[in-house]
């Protein structure tokens, strides 16, 4: 097991933890101090007020009931009657003339008396001023009758003060306290109280005044102070709160990054195995509390993680080696199938191709061919119950039983029954395997088959589209011990095309868990029904790919084409010095063959220049410094409308296939130099293969038009 250092270290953050909870702690405290502040200094003005306000309207009262109520009728009485009688003139001239009108009211001795009972209200109470007025609830305007204001800022009976309010006129009437800031007398709290006739009708008000400015100096002093005893209090518990965090927290927690980092480390330098330390366990945390806890559970998960990386350890190495194995398994099961491709490059009569994709590392499906004599072609394909190990395991053994079966001369009928006796025998696991087999006589295209429980095939005649060849079948091979597997007869014409698979293909499944199916898989053969073997199996897999898209593959894909030419399919070759003059020679040769065949001249000069391309290579490079052969083979068929050149050498081994396709997207000075030529050949042509056999090299190409 190996530890990676990726992210390794203590990370130097540009704000720590305690910076950050102490700047938490100070906006907390000082949203506090804010609130308790305004709260504090909310309650204590509210107090102040209702007690202003509350002794503002006591003291009206008091001054309303000490006034003789006869005498307080008389003048207010008098001052509205003189009131009344003026023109709204003279009303609003306000002058000396219409406040001579109520001089003589202050010379009376009842007036005199009343004024100083007002006036020793307002000095042992210290009120700004004391006042008796009467009242034009009309037009919102009071009347002063006497004012106990000695100095020649009073107001003489018969002032007017037309500002009144309804609302002052209420609070005037429910003797209601007002507090105000003027700009005259500052801060004043103002009360009324009424004053009543014999009838119990309202006859006039007592108003006064009460200066609140030395109160409001007050008050700001109590906020100052307030604030300033608040934010001193705030600093000291902000400080102890923060040392206090630090100790018990923050040190705590940096201890534990920092002995985590440790751990990290000493896992990185001994690759995962580190033994014996205890970095969680020595740090002994003792806060009582989450950290305490916290700190507990690290050491715990350190010895819990200690345990697990040794059992990781073991099971990743028994892993390995299984992966190992497997690896090697789907080697050998690969290797056990046949994938040179072209099978049979000396035979003219068919061609043959298929491909197997297992699910797992190693499957369940296989595929086989081989010639049984000169004469005959045995063809299997078949399918294991069951995924992995198990079913790879029992394929090799099926595969190798009908494969010596069948070289023995026997007919499909009796390989299956010999085969399923054998595999019956100690099957205690209880798998089976459906099978398709068949074998052709390829001088006639006659052939016999045997369908053990396995997909229907699909065939195309010549000129003509795949079809499912729907039979009844007979039960899976190993399924019970006696069975007798019938087979059918079956021919194929030049031109005919066989198309063999497993389950896997029908049954791929997308996201939406529907299946691929058999009307899915024929539309994709008969995409392009004259298609070569190995393009058709491209095709049928492109399609099982687009439909499934992003689901898992559930089981093993396999197919097997063959395409029936017959015994007079004799390609025409031309066998020729490998040298770059023998071009012209090779180039006759091929467009004589597809000329013949009636190949379009586009399609001419495409293979031409394929053709080009790959003899030069041949020459140039092959032999050097010696020199050899080249075969270049033509088979153009004008019913499929198919070319396929075939170019033998026996040179050192050359795969062009395996050299990587230039970057076509950069400039020319950009790119490396070769296999442009290469790239062309294999986009330009439908098909093209490679192998190396007998010691000869051997490309083939295929154009269709």
């Amino acid at each position: 097991m190996t530890v990676s250092k990726e992210g390794h270290g203590i990370k130097r953050m540009k704000s720590s933890l305690s910076r950050k909870m102490l700047f938490m702690i100070l906006v907390m405290a000082l949203l506090l101090s804010v609130t308790a502040i305004l709260i504090g200094f909310h309650v204590y003005s509210s107090t102040m007020d209702a007690h202003y306000i509350s002794n503002t309207v006591n003291l009206a009262r008091t001054a309303a009931a000490i006034l003789d109520p006869d005498k307080v009728e008389h003048y207010t009485s008098e001052v509205y009657r003189i009131y009344s009688s003026l023109t709204p003139e003279e009303i609003a001239d306000e002058n000396e003339a219409y406040l001579e009108k109520y001089a003589y009211m202050e010379k009376e001795s009842d007036w005199q008396f009343m004024r100083s009972q007002l006036q020793k209200i307002s000095e042992e109470n210290h009120l700004n001023s004391t006042m008796i007025i009467a009242m034009d609830e009309a037009n919102h305007t009071a009347i002063y009758v006497l004012d106990s204001d000695k100095t020649d800022t009073n107001c003489p009976p018969g002032t007017l003060d037309d500002s009144m309010t309804n609302e002052d006129i209420r609070n005037f009437v429910n003797s209601t306290a007002v507090i105000s800031n003027t700009e005259e007398f500052g801060w004043l709290s103002s009360g009324a109280a009424p004053l009543h006739g014999k009838d119990g009708r309202i006859t006039g008000f007592v108003v006064i005044d009460i200066s609140m400015n030395d109160v409001m100096k007050d008050r700001m002093n109590f906020l100052l102070n307030f604030c300033v005893i608040l934010l001193l209090v705030t600093a000291a518990l902000s400080a102890l709160i923060t040392w206090l965090t630090r100790r018990r927290v923050v040190d705590p927690i940096n201890r534990l990054a920092k002995a985590a980092t440790e751990y990290s480390e000493d896992q990185y330098q001994n690759n995962g195995n580190e033994e014996g330390t205890n970095h969680f366990t020595g740090l002994n945390i003792h806060t009582g509390d989450e950290v305490e806890n916290l700190s507990i559970v690290m050491a715990d998960m350190e010895t819990r993680l200690g345990e697990y990386i040794k059992n990781l350890t073991k099971v990743t190495a028994e892993k390995e080696r299984i992966s190992a194995e497997l690896n090697i398994a789907t080697q050998i099961q690969a290797d056990m199938l046949p994938r040179i491709f072209p099978a049979f490059p000396e035979r003219n009569d068919f061609d043959i191709y298929a491909s197997m994709n297992p699910a797992k590392e190693v499957g369940g499906d296989f595929y086989d061919y081989f010639l049984v004599d000169d004469d005959h072609l045995c063809m299997v394909i078949a399918d294991v119950s069951g995924k992995g190990v198990p079913a790879a395991l029992f394929m090799v053994i099926a595969k190798t039983l009908i494969k010596n079966r069948a070289q023995l001369g026997e007919s499909p009928s009796e390989i299956l029954n010999n085969v399923n006796i054998q595999l019956c025998d100690g099957n205690e696991a209880e798998l089976f395997v459906t099978v398709w087999l068949a074998i052709i006589e390829l001088s006639t295209g006659r052939g016999m088959a045997a369908n053990a429980g396995h997909e229907h095939p699909a065939i195309r005649r010549a000129d003509g589209r795949y079809e499912l060849s729907i039979y009844k079948h007979s039960p899976a091979v190993a399924v019970m011990d006696g069975i007798r597997f019938r087979e059918h007869s079956f021919e194929l014409y030049p031109g005919d095309s066989l198309f063999v698979y497993t389950d896997g293909v029908a049954e791929a499944t997308d996201v939406h868990n529907q299946l691929f199916g058999a009307e899915r898989m024929l539309d994709a053969l008969n995409r392009d029904p004259d298609a070569a073997p190995a393009q058709t199996i491209v095709n049928v897999r492109e399609a099982i790919d687009a439909f499934v898209g992003e689901a898992p593959q559930f089981d093993d894909i396999t197919m097997l084409g063959i395409r029936y030419f017959g015994p007079g399919a004799t390609p025409s070759e031309v066998i020729l010095d490998a040298e770059v003059s023998g071009l012209e020679q090779v180039l006759e040769f091929v467009n004589r063959k597809l000329e013949e065949a009636e190949c379009p001249m586009k399609t001419q000069m495409q293979i031409d220049i394929a053709v080009e391309e790959m003899f030069v290579n041949i020459a140039s490079y092959a032999y050097k410094p010696g020199s050899g052969k080249a075969t270049i083979q033509v088979r153009a068929d004008g019913k499929t409308r198919t070319a396929r050149i075939t170019l033998i050498d026996s040179g050192v081994p050359f795969d062009p296939l395996m050299k990587p396709d230039p970057d076509v997207t950069l400039m020319a000075e950009q790119r490396g130099i070769g296999g442009l030529g290469i790239y062309m050949v294999k986009k330009s042509m439908d098909f093209v293969t490679y192998f190396r056999k007998n010691e000869q090299n051997t490309f083939t190409m295929v154009k269709k038009w």
